[in-house]
């Protein structure tokens, strides 16, 4: 499956599609497709970047 948050930068804001609740969250790293975001209602999450496909926050 392909990366497609492969452009995703530390500081860029982002949503996750599956989990609205988690609200905003800032990219904080994005390594071999791993992307580290601390979202601002459960704290740090690493996601695989060809599972889920985050969602650019429109304040980027």
């Amino acid at each position: 499956m392909e990366d497609l948050n492969g452009f995703l930068e530390p500081g860029m804001l982002v949503m996750h599609p599956d989990r609205p609740e988690w609200g905003r969250g800032q990219v904080q790293s994005n390594i071999g497709g791993k992307i580290t975001v601390n979202f601002r209602e459960v704290g740090k999450v690493v996601i695989h970047g060809a599972r889920v496909t985050l969602i650019l926050d429109s304040e980027n």
